[in-house]
């Protein structure tokens, strides 16, 4: 007998028609109040400049080094050996050959342009994803090995480990994130970078302070997830584990573990999709993530609708990616 009668029935073919034009008809609304809503704030959009924030086009000069005549040009493929003869010195540089503008016997000056050509490059846009990529990739990564060994010494019968493992929890989910980086860059990294400087080593980068905050933060939450999945697998499982000769690790390892995970891979993507948005206070830190360049790029394009709207895009990529992936563990999970 079903536990929600009426609920399993089969729907009708035009139930299912009606309820899929209502949402399309609910989604074209909602873009259609947006657009009729931005048209009647006093507010210039600017869409086409934002694309520069992704991929541009700077123009590469070379210039002279010291002064002097300009005693040969000899090409080579693509680009010319512009030899600089000048008064008890000499100077060769490569020039691409469609960008020289100097030719044979001419003066040149220190800083005159020899030649230029034009490449792409990357965006600050694109920059600060891939380092919010970058950051966010190892906080889980650490955060769920972290998670693991936590949630495993919070059941576990050593009083030592079970202790460390709720104050560890206790302290990180009772205090804010960003009063943590706070602490770790500005207390725990000034007192390392101090000690390695006086030892004659070079300072940890910033960012490793970042990740290691988001990972504590993230792995004191994934500690009771994981916690609660392992205890929501029957005891029965353990115990016929043993009975089988399994030790304690081998039948966590492969009877309890098994199981667990796949129970708490929803509740771990929700956890790791909040670790990916957390990121964005790494700007309080001089971390140049997705966040602080948006506004470094606010501040010198006077766009901000555009760019937190992209902004905010960004991030949506990044998330909806992971619940993708994860969606994806779960069907190959049941």
């Amino acid at each position: 007998m079903s536990l929600y009668p009426g609920l399993d029935a089969p729907r009708s073919k035009n139930y299912k028609q009606f309820w899929a034009a209502v949402f399309c008809l609910s989604i074209i609304g909602i873009i259609a109040t947006t657009f009729f809503a931005t048209k009647s704030i006093d507010y210039v959009w600017r869409w086409n400049t934002v694309v520069k924030y992704f991929a541009y086009q700077d123009n590469m000069e070379t210039v002279a080094e010291i002064e002097g005549i300009v005693a040969s040009i000899t090409p080579n493929g693509l680009t010319s050996n512009v030899h600089v003869q000048g008064v008890g010195e000499a100077e060769d540089y490569q020039v691409p050959t469609k960008g020289l503008v100097v030719g044979v016997n001419d003066y040149v000056y220190m800083e005159d342009v020899l030649g230029s050509e034009k490449k792409w490059k990357v965006g600050l846009m694109v920059l600060g994803l891939i380092l919010t990529l970058k950051v966010s990739a190892i906080s889980v990564v650490l955060a769920l090995i972290i998670g693991i060994l936590t949630g495993l010494a919070r059941i576990s019968d050593n009083p030592a480990l079970r202790w460390t493992a709720i104050t560890y929890i206790e302290l990180v989910r009772g205090s804010p994130l960003l009063v943590q980086l706070m602490l770790w860059y500005f207390v725990i990294g000034t007192l390392f970078n101090n000690l390695l400087a006086a030892w004659g080593l070079s300072s940890i980068p910033t960012i490793w302070y970042g990740v290691v905050s988001l990972a504590l933060f993230t792995g004191a939450y994934t500690a009771e997830i994981v916690r609660a999945g392992i205890q929501s697998v029957h005891t029965g499982q353990m115990e016929a584990a043993r009975s089988l000769g399994m030790s304690y690790s081998e039948a966590m390892g492969k009877v309890i573990m098994p199981q667990a995970i796949s129970r708490i891979l929803p509740a771990l993507a929700g956890q790791f999709i909040s670790l990916i948005k957390d990121s964005s206070l790494l700007g309080v830190i001089s971390i140049r993530e997705l966040t602080k360049i948006t506004r470094e790029v606010v501040t010198a394009s006077l766009q901000p609708f555009e760019m937190w709207i992209v902004c905010a895009l960004l991030y949506l990529i990044l998330t909806f990616g992971l619940s993708l992936i994860v969606q994806k563990l779960e069907r190959s999970a049941i």
